[in-house]
């Protein structure tokens, strides 16, 4: 994850004050870091990977930094046999860096994850640019420009894609009341 990545995941953090924030991809806890930076004093980061050595480094990276035992609850596990379980519209933000070929499964499960006003975040959007080349690309690319279309057309959310990184595509969950 890019500086710029992070530290538009710690001030989106802020923006919304999440308490309760859900990340798809555990990685090494870079991205979980910046997250639980930008995040209330009182917040958790639910962060769920199939792979429970990248969520021990994780857990050492979180106790470097500072935070508490009591900020994180990792989760071992596929994400979306994981996502289901977890309460619907109890998050502030998902973050969603897992695979890009489950991407939209990803962005179905999120809008349930959300409370209204909450946002919905993918990392690497660009795809190291072929998102927007027109040459053939892999299957993963097509599915990044499929979630790239279904957000952009979605009257339910409010969305924009950030030039930090490698592509930080974010989108805002409408409430009851605003939708078009």
């Amino acid at each position: 994850m890019s500086p710029g990545t992070g530290a538009a995941l710690c001030l989106l953090a802020a923006t919304v004050d999440a308490k309760a924030v859900a990340e798809i991809g555990t990685g090494t806890g870079v991205s979980g870091i910046h997250l639980l930076r930008g995040m209330r004093p009182d917040g958790v980061l639910t962060t769920v990977d199939a792979d429970p050595e990248c969520q021990q480094f994780a857990r050492q990276a979180f106790r470097a930094a500072g935070f508490t035992g009591n900020r994180a609850r990792f989760i071992p596990g596929h994400a979306l046999d994981v996502l289901p379980r977890l309460a619907d519209g109890g998050y502030d933000i998902v973050f969603c860096d897992g695979d890009r070929l489950e991407s939209l499964d990803y962005l179905d499960e999120s809008l349930r994850l959300l409370r209204p006003g909450g946002l919905v975040c993918f990392e690497g959007a660009f795809a190291g640019g072929r998102t927007v080349d027109s040459g053939v690309q892999p299957t993963e690319v097509l599915r990044l420009r499929e979630l790239l279309r279904a957000v952009r057309e979605s009257d339910g959310l409010v969305s924009s894609l950030l030039p930090v990184g490698d592509g930080l595509l974010c989108a805002v969950r409408r409430g009851p009341s605003s939708a078009a």
